[in-house]
């Protein structure tokens, strides 16, 4: 990685930080905390979610015929989402012992908080559950396939793509063979 490839990363997840301690200050706002896991709103907040739900039966009367038609083939994703969740594990588990590849823990991608909010309806939590797996598994799944290429495969591609994982910065150049032979020897090293 050149100097500046190094400081403009650096910079990114300065303003990455700058972001989430935004995130923060708003969050603060909404007075809430989390305890042992567990979203708590303070009681005066908690009353005005419940005062602004909207009850399902009118949720489903507003909704749009198309919307209704399309919900199947929405909710049918599920399945490849189960089945990449279910290979995504295995392949974990068997190859990156193996690789002395770090395991990615899914936690830290699929989380499940948005059904403490007492302003969802039950289909709105369920909608926001669906949401949550679909994206968190597949941002655990980049996460995964990342440090797979980091470990075998750790060159940048000639062309420009959009959203790269978070280590492709520290991937050799396109066209660097020579960079390339001692970052295969530097990963074999550090796998022994």
């Amino acid at each position: 990685m050149t100097e500046l490839t190094r400081r403009l990363v650096e910079r990114i997840a300065a303003l990455e930080d700058q972001l989430e301690a935004e995130f923060e200050t708003r969050r603060q706002r909404f007075s809430y905390r989390v305890e042992q896991g567990r979203v708590v709103f303070e009681r005066d907040i908690l009353n005005q979610h419940k005062a602004v739900k909207q009850k399902l039966g009118s949720y489903l009367a507003n909704a749009r015929p198309m919307v209704v038609l399309t919900a199947p083939v929405i909710y049918a994703m599920i399945i490849p989402f189960v089945v990449l969740d279910l290979f995504l594990t295995v392949y974990q588990a068997i190859c990156f012992p193996v690789y002395r590849i770090e395991k990615v823990r899914r936690g830290d991608y699929i989380t499940y908080d948005r059904r403490h909010l007492s302003y969802l309806n039950g289909l709105e939590k369920l909608n926001c559950l669906y949401c949550a797996y679909g994206n968190g598994l597949l941002a655990y799944a980049v996460e995964i396939a990342g440090r797979t290429e980091r470990r075998w495969c750790p060159i940048k591609h000639a062309k420009r793509m959009a959203g790269v994982h978070r280590h492709y910065p520290d991937f050799v150049d396109y066209g660097d063979a020579e960079g390339y032979q001692q970052q295969k020897k530097i990963i074999r090293e550090a796998t022994k």
